[in-house]
């Protein structure tokens, strides 16, 4: 049976800057990624940046997900979540997230 992912590419790992106080909304994301990929996702590191204040990374293996100054701001968790599971599980109904309006 061959996965299309290792180990290490099922970690998650969010980088913060605790100088700014992030700890909070990094530990809410990873609630949120773990009850979503439960079965998809081998682990969620938090990890603070001692060396570059205002940071805010979220990568997935070798792989950049999300990147606060990158992408201009910090990822709205329907994104998020679509961006792990485009990388991770492209099949997976994530039900309300991949809803699209009308109108």
């Amino acid at each position: 049976m061959k996965s299309s992912k290792t180990q290490a590419e099922a970690h998650l790992v969010i980088e913060y800057c605790p100088g700014c106080r992030w700890l909070l909304r990094s530990s809410w994301m990873a609630q949120e990624v773990l009850t979503t990929f439960e079965t998809e996702i081998e682990q969620v590191s938090l990890r603070p940046c001692k060396t570059e204040a205002g940071r805010f990374r979220i990568t997935l293996g070798e792989q950049l997900i999300w990147c606060r100054k990158r992408n201009g701001g910090f990822p709205e968790i329907k994104i998020l979540k679509q961006s792990i599971r485009d990388c991770i599980a492209p099949q997976k109904d994530l039900g309300h997230s991949d809803s699209k309006g009308t109108g």
